[in-house]
């Protein structure tokens, strides 16, 4: 799917920031609640772009994706997004 630099950044900077990120499983959803710039669809596939590359696990429950970072997505979310090294996810905090 193609979609702009800056939603792309947008999402992947939330992601990092929060260390989860939720989306209802509705594929008409204009905008996402969390990320504004983004629509539900775009964040929907860019999470299962990086579930493919084993960098954020998946679960659904009622309706809602749920994708966890896991170490090797921070790493790779370090050096994408250029953060230092001792930044981290709000949940390992």
């Amino acid at each position: 799917m193609l979609m702009t630099k800056a939603h792309r950044m947008a999402i992947l900077t939330y992601l990092f920031k929060e260390g989860v990120i939720v989306a209802k499983k509705d594929y008409n959803l204009a905008k996402h609640p969390d990320v504004e710039e983004a629509s539900n669809l775009e964040v929907i596939k860019l999470m299962t772009s990086l579930t493919s590359k084993d960098l954020v696990a998946c679960r659904f429950s009622w309706k809602h994706y749920y994708w966890f970072l896991n170490d090797d997505g921070i790493a790779w979310l370090r050096e994408y997004l250029h953060l230092p090294a001792d930044s981290e996810p709000n949940t390992l905090k």
